[in-house]
């Protein structure tokens, strides 16, 4: 009983974990898009010194599928999706433009300037791209399954 009871949550989180892991993916292309035509994804190059537009893609889809990532385990707390999208598009702003990005680029942190208008459209692209995350998601794991 034991044995049955773990492969279930076995596969319930290999669900979760592929759910996230494509949602970020379509996600994150279409961030990346918008990014790219804002000229933002040589921004997240030169974080790894570097001026390539495929390396600042690479970089932006690794950060996008650990985004996904962390939205999958947020959605192990509620299955409210897009409660927990909203949330997690506020913190992976928080999180990546305001604190990490800046750190890397010598600037020191953006919280001073959050309500900045350039961070206020950031705050708007993150919480669109968590919302497509939590859209594909939703999508994903309520499919039903072949016999």
């Amino acid at each position: 009983m034991v044995v049955v009871k773990q492969a279930s949550m076995i596969s319930s989180y290999s669900k979760i974990v592929k759910a996230s892991l494509i949602a970020s993916t379509i996600a994150g292309v279409l961030f990346g898009l918008v990014m790219q035509m804002m000229g933002m994804i040589m921004m997240i190059s030169s974080m790894a010194g570097s001026e390539s537009l495929v390396i600042g893609w690479a970089m932006h889809m690794m950060i996008s599928w650990i985004f996904g990532l962390g939205f999958g385990a947020m959605t192990l707390l509620s299955s409210r999706y897009y409660v927990v999208g909203a949330l997690h598009g506020v913190i992976i702003w928080v999180m990546g433009p305001l604190l990490i990005m800046p750190m890397m680029m010598g600037m020191g942190s953006m919280i001073g300037e959050m309500f900045a208008s350039a961070q206020l459209m950031s705050l708007v692209t993150h919480l669109g791209f968590s919302l497509i995350l939590a859209a594909v998601f939703s999508r994903l794991v309520h499919k039903p399954t072949k016999a």
